[in-house]
């Protein structure tokens, strides 16, 4: 028999506590409320921050948003660029190209741009429409307690602003997750340390709306001149975004003064006269990440466990991706159907995720916030020939394996991102993700995938509410046509009849045969620690 997690005679006020409203925290509070689990989250701000801080995510962002019925490609609030990407010098030689005009293997395009107070918004009300989750708004965490059943929280009103104290309460929940920003509460309650890299640049930010169209060309580039390394880039519908480095020397007040910000703007045409200046603001680009992510019944997620320079792009999409890794565990503890063991994996596998992309950052600023210009040459003088060596092909976007964890180590293209084809199922065609469903899902080609598990197994997975799809070509005996042959062709690039998608749509096991399938499946439900009779977790 399984073993619940939970006391029956104990009363808790919330499944999952999760402290900061943020992206991260609010996707967290929508993936669960949408399971019917009692969430309560807090945000230590009374309103909405109205300031756009990120302004681009990647497909798999956009694929995680199209659970939500965000299509990213057909949205108001965003907009996509389907342009290379550039690195140029200060006399506009490329330095090195990135292709950013290409649909990725997950099925949606490499890269889209948003306004971030926009997509909060959006988030904001799905929460509004879950009745389990309750907003705990002008309130922040300032102590907790654990013990083997649950997490005591205690909650301070924000004084408001006449610098009223407010009143205090504590929170008793099953879980709770810290997803409160680099300063994190929840981590420093815990006692987690950083690694820290040592790496600080501090840039000007502007965000600016221009009256009217305005376009660059490229869209999306980087100017590397030591003068003055710049970013340039979209930042949603109707605005552009410039990143400048603060040299040494200079003054954070001065250069983001609104004088000093038009004065940056004036190469580029835009002036009080033709644009708005919506917000100039000089940020610390930093590289770290905490040691360990979660603690006995706690977890961190988003910037209260990593923190990376922007270079790439990456920062707010590693916080989606903790939430979304957190979200199926957290809903497989809560039923009962999973170990709380489960958690090991999640910090072992999202910390070296996060970790890559901290470093590939790191190391893109290495390239582009050289400011001497005997270093600068001898970069551009590099770069160039390499570029020129393999004729100025751009390269792709890297795939990124999670650490060890949930996953075969021995299945081809297990612990990447699924790749995601075009079917026609269930009476329409779409994405696989929209026509078929998310879940634990088997897929056969051509084949029936639970016929190759045994009954025991079968059963396993049916406790999991997993999905088994047979997927073909038009006029085959299937359940999901494969409308552009790209299962086929994946599958058989990777010698695979078989794969099984978690529901975060990392890939846990491919296999060939329903031998090898058998025993790689069994070693992921000992990864789960699949309780073998699931217990309801009490009330």
């Amino acid at each position: 028999m399984g073993v619940s997690l939970f006391s029956a005679a104990e009363h808790f006020d919330a499944d999952v506590a999760i402290v900061g409203g943020g992206p991260v925290g609010t996707l967290l509070a929508i993936l669960l409320g949408r399971q019917g689990r009692r969430v309560t989250l807090i945000e230590r701000w009374s309103k909405a921050y109205g300031r756009p801080r990120a302004v681009t995510y990647d497909h798999e962002i956009a694929r995680i948003l199209a659970t939500l019925d965000i299509n990213s490609d057909n949205d108001s609030a965003i907009n996509y660029h389907d342009e290379l990407y550039y690195l140029k010098n200060a006399k506009g030689e490329n330095l090195q190209i990135v292709d950013w005009e290409s649909i990725s293997a997950s099925g949606w395009r490499v890269r889209y741009w948003f306004n971030q107070p926009d997509l909060e918004k959006r988030l904001s009300g799905i929460v509004d429409t879950l009745p389990s989750v309750t907003q705990l708004r002008g309130w922040q965490g300032i102590a907790l307690d654990q013990d083997d059943s649950g997490v005591t929280l205690s909650l301070h009103r924000t004084p408001d602003e006449a610098g009223h104290e407010g009143e205090s309460k504590t929170l008793r929940a099953k879980f709770v997750v810290g997803a409160d920003g680099a300063n994190s509460m929840v981590r420093e309650c815990l006692g987690i340390e950083n690694e820290d890299k040592g790496y600080f640049f501090d840039w000007l930010i502007l965000d600016m709306i221009p009256h009217g169209t305005y376009e660059t060309k490229p869209s999306q580039w980087q100017m590397c001149d030591p003068k003055r390394p710049t970013t340039i880039v979209p930042a949603g519908p109707g605005r552009r975004r410039w990143e400048f480095m603060v040299l040494p020397g200079e003054s954070v007040d001065e250069i983001q003064s609104p004088e000093s910000a038009w004065k940056l703007m004036e190469p580029w045409g835009l002036t009080p006269e033709n644009a708005e200046l919506e917000r100039s603001a000089v940020y610390r680009f930093q590289a770290r990440w905490a040691k360990v992510w979660h603690q006995g019944r706690c977890m961190l997620a988003g910037d209260a466990a990593h923190l990376m320079p922007p270079f790439a792009g990456e920062g707010m999409c590693a916080g989606m991706r903790d939430a979304f890794a957190l979200s199926w565990r957290l809903n497989g503890m809560l039923d009962g159907k999973l170990g709380l063991e489960v958690l090991e994996s999640y910090t072992s596998e999202r910390i070296e995720h996060a970790k890559y992309y901290i470093n590939f950052s790191q190391e893109l600023g290495k390239i582009i916030c050289i400011a001497d210009e005997k270093e600068a040459a001898a970069r551009d003088a590099k770069m160039k020939a390499e570029l020129a060596a393999r004729n100025n092909e751009p390269v792709q976007s890297d795939v990124c394996q999670l650490g060890a964890g949930a996953w075969c180590t021995d299945s081809a293209h297990a612990g990447e991102l699924s790749v995601q084809g075009v079917v026609q199922a269930n009476g329409k065609r779409d994405r696989f993700d929209q026509a078929v469903g998310c879940g634990w899902v088997l897929i056969g080609l051509d084949t029936d995938p639970k016929a190759a598990l045994t009954a025991a197994q079968q059963a396993q997975f049916a406790s999991l509410d997993g999905l088994a799809v047979r997927i073909g070509a038009a006029g085959t005996p299937c359940d999901v046509e494969d409308a552009e042959g790209t299962y086929a062709r994946w599958l058989q690039e990777i010698d695979a009849k078989y794969v099984l998608l978690r529901p975060d749509f990392y890939v846990a096991v491919t296999a060939n045969t329903p031998e090898q399938l058998q025993a790689r499946f069994g070693r992921i439900m000992a990864k789960l620690h699949l309780q073998t009779a699931p217990v309801l977790a009490a009330a």
